[in-house]
């Protein structure tokens, strides 16, 4: 990638140091227009132009050291250099217009001081423009390196916090479950042992390798709930109702992955487990204008709220695990609200921007 970068450097000097030099030829040539001169001028600007574009070659590379140099050191061999080279190339310069141009012609010895030192004055600035604009352009493309170096810090943190977020697999889902395999195994119940064996392998096949940077459609977060549910209902049998309700429309719209899971969960933990009879969980989502509305909902005996917000620690952490993914992923375009469910329970709703997959 260094190297790459290095190369697209290296391309870009040649590209503009070239068309500088174009530039400079151009301006010069219709401003000597002005005075009338012969159409034999256009080749004494063209070899001007082509020493000039030689001389400054040597400068870049001098640059190149002087750019870590003392500020007052640099600015020093800047002059000096700018001085050497113009001068350099003032005597090439005055040489082709007095003795190719001008066939060997010319002015009175005060005049030809005056006209060189004019002539070196205005090629001492040239150059001197020309290191201006290639410490300019240096110094911008070190701020565009340095701005896209903190760029890719900045998403390699993103992405390893996203990671470790949706990894936060509950430690008492997978014990629950393999006690409850090994139960059903003792009991000698192997067809519902095998089948819960297959349905957490699938399970654990999609959470462990899907990409959470990336966003799934909405229908597969709906077949991955459904597989945590048929577990946890062999665990909790009769006791565990469910109910699905999602709109055609939002069966294709893009979710995080796994983003409805701890929501599931915290409804299976709160509201199932702690009541005799068991509870119900149910399950939406619509769109709604640009938006896509999700909702979990149990009948359990819910939670003291606080302006949409658990007062206490009782939701557990996977409220704040999804609230800190999707502030990752949506930045402030995201709501994650909590209300008492009628006639009892807790129901969480989460707004996002309702995506598509467009590659599709």
């Amino acid at each position: 990638m260094l190297h790459n970068l290095d190369d697209k450097r290296h391309l870009q000097f040649w590209l503009l140091h070239t068309l500088g030099w174009i530039g400079f030829a151009v301006v010069h040539y219709l401003g000597s227009l002005v005075l009338e001169v012969r159409n034999a001028y256009f080749w004494v600007v063209m070899l001007d132009t082509f020493v000039g574009w030689l001389l400054t070659i040597p400068l870049r590379y001098i640059y190149q050291r002087a750019w870590y140099w003392h500020p007052l050191k640099m600015m020093l061999t800047v002059l000096l250099l700018a001085t050497l080279v113009g001068v350099v190339w003032t005597i090439f310069k005055n040489h082709t217009y007095w003795e190719i141009y001008r066939h060997g012609f010319q002015p009175k010895s005060w005049s030809w001081v005056q006209l060189y030192l004019r002539n070196a004055q205005v090629s001492f600035y040239v150059i001197l423009s020309w290191s201006g604009l290639y410490f300019g352009i240096k110094y911008y493309q070190t701020l565009q390196r340095e701005k896209q170096k903190l760029l890719t810090a900045t998403n390699r943190a993103h992405e390893a916090q996203l990671k470790m977020l949706r990894y936060q697999l509950n430690p008492h889902f997978l014990f629950n479950t393999l006690n409850a395999i090994s139960t059903l195994v003792l009991t000698r119940e192997n067809d519902t042992a095998e089948k819960m064996v297959t349905r957490l392998s699938d399970f654990l096949r999609y959470s462990l390798y899907k990409d959470p940077i990336k966003k799934v459609p909405l229908q597969q977060e709906i077949s991955a709930a459904r597989l945590y549910l048929e577990i946890e209902k062999v665990r909790f049998s009769e006791r565990l109702k469910v109910t699905f309700e999602v709109s055609e429309d939002a069966c294709q719209a893009l979710v995080p992955s796994l983003i409805l899971q701890p929501l599931i969960e915290n409804a299976i933990k709160y509201a199932v487990a702690t009541q005799v009879d068991g509870g119900h969980i149910a399950i939406s989502a619509k769109k709604f204008g640009h938006d896509l509305l999700l909702e979990v909902a149990d009948n359990g005996p819910g939670v003291p709220l606080d302006g949409g917000l658990p007062k206490s620690e009782h939701s557990g952490v996977g409220l704040v695990n999804t609230r800190e993914r999707l502030a990752a992923l949506y930045d402030h375009n995201f709501s994650l609200v909590l209300t008492h469910n009628e006639p009892q329970g807790l129901k969480v709703n989460i707004r996002i921007p309702y995506e598509l997959d467009i590659t599709e």
